[in-house]
């Protein structure tokens, strides 16, 4: 890539290979589940517990749509439902143990995958992707 192709030019390069990436990432140890329970279930770990109004919000679907992934998941005991200690008419959500394990091998098998092909660089071409990272992490950190 010629630096002086333009942002638009970059960007485009960058939104395409970031998703191939995250494509090839949510194909590895899916454990079954699809996208948007592996997302929920993730989102669920991260928060938990968690009421489901609020799970949707984060999950960017509609309350039926995460009730049913949820139901998905706690019909394969990856999540469990119980009332809101303050009040009985608001649902929490939270991981089982098997839960957590399925996040956990998930998480290892994804790293595992990254690892592997950061192994076949060479130390400059780790250190160009160590370096591209950072930056990278800069465009997370600027205005929204």
């Amino acid at each position: 890539m010629d630096i002086n192709t333009g942002s638009a030019n970059l960007a485009a390069e960058i939104r395409l290979l970031v998703g191939r990436l995250a494509r090839r990432l949510r194909q590895q140890a899916a454990a079954g589940l699809t996208p948007s329970q592996l997302s929920a279930l993730a989102s669920v770990g991260d928060l938990e517990p968690v009421q489901l109004g609020y799970l949707a919000r984060v999950e960017a679907v509609a309350p039926p749509t995460l009730t049913r992934a949820v139901a998905r998941l706690e019909g394969q005991f990856l999540v469990r439902r119980r009332p809101d200690p303050s009040d009985g008419r608001v649902v929490l959500v939270e991981t089982t143990a098997a839960g957590r394990r399925a996040l956990r091998d998930l998480r290892q098998a994804r790293v595992a995958f990254l690892a592997e092909r950061l192994d076949t660089l060479t130390d400059d071409d780790r250190l160009t992707v160590a370096r591209a990272v950072a930056v990278l992490g800069q465009l997370l950190s600027g205005p929204a």
